[in-house]
């Protein structure tokens, strides 16, 4: 874990210091790189490279960044972990070269200096780094294939700025802060801004799988190099010699290929620990590594005294079974108000998820006691465990028998009718139909369903908060267009369909974006060992039977995990890493809420409809039929406005 950041202004003419810029751009994120500073320049180029370092391999001056190869002709600035770097140094050693550290980063950059862009493809982890090429006299942005590290840029005026975070970019002179409220409709139709946008013009953040490339001209080009869709449709599990293969040893293989990536994770020069949630994918983490280790693991949870969503008794039992040191701490409604401010800055972009609160606290809870810590996310879009994916596929097979043109015809029908209108209509029944059903957003789901062809678009509608008649009563423009697109949609399945658009959407924009702060922002490495692209790859090319059966998600998995964990301990409906905020905002944090969306606040601030935002509040907190993510997105936001747009 560190934090880079630096720029090329093509129009430089002395008008600002150089030294001066990228020092304080680097240092506004000192606290993911506490152990050390350092920086490049190139003063007739307009150029310079900053870094922050947390040591976590060869702690000692040789780590220093940016960081040449022998002749100076090369110059990384580099955020992340190569797990496997030391199989690439021994094969460049081979080839002659000579080393003078102990790091990944002097592997990187002497594999770049060997093999070009084209050494990516070797590398095993996470990373977002960016290689000035002297000779050539051109920059290279590069960032991990899942997109566990963040890297944002920004290219205007003839000024390219890139960085770890936002924050770095408000340090430039020269930098223009503009809201994009387009980006803005994207925030809260999903509760994260994806890439390629950003919340402010101008303002991009690399894809995942992505390498982009400036020139001495100033023309940007960027590139694919690696996608997940790919190994869906061209690498079937019985297409690669193995129709003979039993689903015993396909779970033999697969366990062995965790196993690798799972300690591979571990290789550190300071402790490293887990974050143990009680679920499938962390339980079964710290099984394959504990079983291994010759002493207790240092296991990390966050409870809540609301029973509904409190897994850490079942982390505690886990943790006992195994045999793991055990660390938990329960979170309540005061705790969770001393973090809520802190979320604008640590997310400087407008951020949904309510479980960064909990992610932050079981982060400065690991730092106690370790300097990186084990995540398990990704489980769940690689080998089918979220129960929309089974829910969806039942309902869409059903209304996609239905011929789109009468389907179209039915939406245009319904879009005659207002959802308020239903919503008033249903309300006058409640006496004879349940009451927690929010018919409004249900309405519009269904018409927007109706008219769209593509299944991928089916189901970006009914995974939307806001929708299209929610920004015209906001008074913002409606969001982008969505821009991701199968290859091939045929050969895919409705369930791949999502598994892929959740891992590349909400897992690298939702959940990377979460635990990378967070942890950042207590100088905590996190490490993603379900997102080793080697279980990547093998999980997308297994059949859909050994990921999920009727009634159980994630089969594979459980199959290797019920070797050592008992079923009764782990088989249980999926709970997620939530929190109850929803229940607190009714009751000990209710002023926070009224304090943020105030009316008054809103018609200040120039961005809301003042009328909406006020009604909606007030249906939440007399129990009306209101989605509750919408008050969050929006309470969210406000707090994010406040620190940036003062």
């Amino acid at each position: 874990m560190c934090r880079i950041a630096g720029f090329i202004d093509f129009n430089y003419k002395n008008d600002y210091e150089l030294q001066g810029t990228i020092t304080s751009m680097r240092d506004v994120l000192s606290y993911g790189g506490p152990d050390g500073a350092g920086f490049y320049i190139e003063k007739e180029k307009g150029l310079a490279l900053g870094h922050r370092r947390l040591s976590i391999l060869d702690l000692s001056e040789l780590g220093h960044q940016p960081m040449s190869n022998e002749d100076g002709s090369l110059w990384i600035t580099y955020n992340g972990e190569v797990y496997n770097f030391k199989e690439i140094r021994e094969e460049l050693e081979k080839l002659g070269y000579k080393f003078k550290s102990n790091t990944d980063t002097e592997v990187v950059l002497k594999a770049f200096e060997h093999w070009g862009i084209q050494a990516v493809h070797k590398f095993r982890g996470m990373w977002a780094f960016a290689l000035w090429d002297k000779e050539k006299e051109k920059l290279i942005l590069c960032r991990d294939r899942v997109g566990v590290k963040p890297l944002y840029w920004y290219y205007h005026n003839n000024l390219f700025l890139f960085a770890s975070e936002l924050k770095a970019f408000h340090k430039h002179p020269k930098f223009r802060k503009e809201l994009d409220r387009k980006a803005l409709s994207l925030y809260l139709q999903y509760g994260y801004i994806g890439a390629p946008h950003s919340i402010f013009k101008y303002t991009y953040k690399l894809e995942p799988g992505y390498y982009l490339e400036i020139d001495r001209e100033g023309y940007i080009s960027t590139h694919s190099y690696w996608k997940i869709e790919d190994h869906y449709l061209n690498g079937r599990h019985e297409d690669n010699g193995r129709q003979s293969y039993s689903e015993d040893e396909i779970t033999r293989e697969l366990e062995g290929i965790l196993r690798d990536s799972f300690k591979l994770r571990m290789v550190s020069d300071v402790p490293v620990g887990i974050f143990l949630s009680g679920g499938i994918d962390s339980s079964l983490l710290t099984a394959l590594l504990q079983k291994d280790s010759t002493r207790p693991l240092k296991t990390f949870t966050i409870g809540f005294f609301e029973k509904d969503f409190n897994e850490a008794v079942w982390a505690k039992k886990i943790a006992q079974h195994l045999g793991t040191d055990h660390t938990e701490f329960y979170c309540t409604p005061k705790e969770a108000i001393q973090v809520i401010p802190k979320l604008a800055e640590i997310y400087d972009e407008p951020f949904g998820d309510s479980s960064a609160i909990p992610t932050y606290m079981v982060s400065q809870l690991a730092k106690q006691q370790v300097k990186a810590s084990l995540s398990a996310d990704g489980g769940d879009e690689i080998f089918c465990g979220y129960p929309k994916y089974w829910i969806f596929d039942r309902h869409f097979q059903k209304l996609n028998r239905i011929p789109f043109s009468f389907r179209k015809l039915a939406s245009t029908f319904l879009n005659k009718i207002n959802p308020n209108d239903v919503a008033s209509a249903y309300d006058s029944m409640r006496i004879f139909l349940p009451k927690s059903v929010n018919i409004r957003d249900k309405f519009i789901k269904l018409r927007r369903v109706l008219k769209e062809e593509s299944f991928l678009r089916q189901h970006e509608s009914f995974t939307s908060v806001f929708y299209d008649e929610d920004f015209d009563d906001l008074g913002l423009p409606r969001p982008f267009a969505s821009d991701f697109k199968f290859q091939e949609p045929s050969r895919l399945s409705y369930v791949e369909q999502m598994m892929i658009s959740d891992f590349r959407n909400y897992l690298s924009n939702d959940l990377m974006a979460k635990v990378d702060r967070a942890t950042a922002s207590v100088a905590l490495e996190g490490r993603e060992p379900f997102l080793d692209h080697k279980i990547v790859e093998y999980a997308a090319k297994l059949p859909m039977s050994l990921k999920y059966r009727p009634n159980q998600s994630k089969y594979i998995l459980r199959k290797i995990l019920h070797q050592y964990v008992p079923k009764d301990l782990v088989d249980r409906p999926k709970q997620g890493f939530g929190m109850p905020v929803y229940i607190w905002f009714k009751g000990e944090l209710k002023e926070l809420f009224r304090k943020y969306l105030d009316q008054e606040r809103i018609r200040k601030d120039g961005i809301f409809n003042p009328p909406y935002v006020e009604n909606l509040l007030n249906a939440y907190l007399k129990n009306g039929n209101v989605d509750h993510y919408k008050l969050w997105y929006l309470f969210s936001f406000q707090l994010w406005r406040e620190k940036w747009f003062p």
